[in-house]
């Protein structure tokens, strides 16, 4: 009985300690899940190497740091008036079809920006529109050959969205950097939002067409003064080269002059930005002006080039033909005294062979002075 006892003293006591047991349990799982976890760092996303600078704009002024191109644009969405500028140079296609997916790009204007060599226009899918601009970089070089490249040409994209701008350039002309740094000195044009960057890369590209332009008038200046001169004439060659060059910079200058009108027709520019693209389209004209003044004036030089060379071939021709007079009065009498007849005046005179050649020299010195007096010689 006591064994008994105790054993049920035993089993009793164990439960009577159970209800004590899980109340304790519970409150170690509630502690445990009360306690906050360690944050686990994540690891900082790298921007691929076609992107040049990446930065989300509040207020006309630039938030700190560089930041991945997926965490610019879901901060620009969180903030109002907020949007982020993302540069890229020369993307390849899987770069952009990433940053397609983050923006919500149409695959086809993801397609377009990745590729080069575009020519200027503008539209508008869905909310965004897509800027084409071509650039152009003045080549330094001593003098003019054949082979010289006087512009460098390339194209930039601008995509323009309501919280976001791209700018996509390809080639090594047109360089984007200035243009940023000029807008982020003016934060109240910088405020307008994503098309104030748009704004910016315009006049940029305008600005680098008259720069281009001053160089190339330059150029044509040197070449007219030598188109005529006697002792250096350039060589068609090289009037020809720099035409083509002109014809690679009208058709980076004048097209745009279509799209540019486009958008000021439609409204997609805002009513603050209006009268500055006004400006960049009214300075546009005057470059398209100048670079087909400097294509007349090309053909002129060619053209005069061209007269130039076939009067100086006339001229050839006629001191050949003065020379060839001139010789042919020796060979007419040596040939008449070399006929070998047996009867010929002047075989036996003893002054007969002095007074030929006297003859030939007096003949050639009269035929020489007329000649250089009508000028062939």
């Amino acid at each position: 009985m006591i064994v008994e006892g105790g054993r049920a003293r035993r089993m009793f006591g164990w439960r009577r300690r159970e209800p004590y047991l899980i109340p304790r349990t519970l409150g170690r799982i509630i502690e445990g899940l009360s306690r906050p976890e360690r944050a686990v760092p994540q690891p900082r996303r790298h921007n691929p190497g076609a992107v040049v600078d990446c930065a989300v704009y509040h207020g006309g002024k630039r938030r700190p740091g560089l930041s991945h191109y997926a965490d610019a644009a879901q901060a620009a969405r969180r903030q109002r008036d907020a949007f982020v500028w993302l540069g890229l140079h020369e993307p390849d296609e899987s770069t952009m079809a990433s940053i397609a997916a983050v923006f919500g790009l149409h695959h086809l204007t993801a397609d377009q920006a990745a590729a080069a060599g575009h020519r200027p226009a503008a539209e508008t899918l869905g909310d965004v529109t897509r800027l084409v601009l071509r650039t152009a970089r003045y080549v330094e070089h001593e003098e003019l050959t054949a082979t010289s490249e006087v512009v460098d040409t390339g194209d930039v994209t601008v995509l323009i969205g309501p919280h976001f701008v791209i700018t996509i350039r390809h080639g090594a002309a047109g360089a984007l950097k200035p243009v940023r740094n000029d807008l982020e000195a003016r934060p109240a044009m910088l405020a307008a939002g994503p098309w104030s960057v748009a704004y910016a890369v315009c006049d940029r590209m305008v600005d680098l067409y008259l720069e281009v332009a001053g160089h190339v008038e330059r150029d044509l200046e040197a070449l007219e003064a030598v188109a005529f001169a006697a002792d250096k004439a350039p060589d068609i060659a090289h009037v020809y080269q720099l035409k083509r060059e002109m014809v690679e910079f009208k058709r980076a200058v004048l097209p745009l002059q279509e799209p540019l009108q486009r958008l000021l027709d439609h409204g997609v520019v805002p009513d603050a930005l209006y009268p500055y693209l006004v400006d960049v389209r009214g300075r546009l004209g005057r470059a398209v002006d100048r670079v087909a003044g400097f294509d007349d004036l090309l053909n002129s030089i060619l053209q005069a080039r061209l007269a130039q060379v076939s009067v100086d071939q006339n001229n050839d021709m006629r001191k050949i033909a003065s020379w060839a007079a001139i010789a042919a009065v020796q060979t007419a009498i040596a040939g008449i005294y070399g006929m070998n007849f047996k009867v010929m005046p002047g075989l036996d005179w003893q002054y007969g062979y002095p007074a030929v050649l006297l003859l030939m020299a007096v003949a050639s010195v009269v035929l020489y002075r007329r000649l250089k007096r009508v000028g062939w010689l």
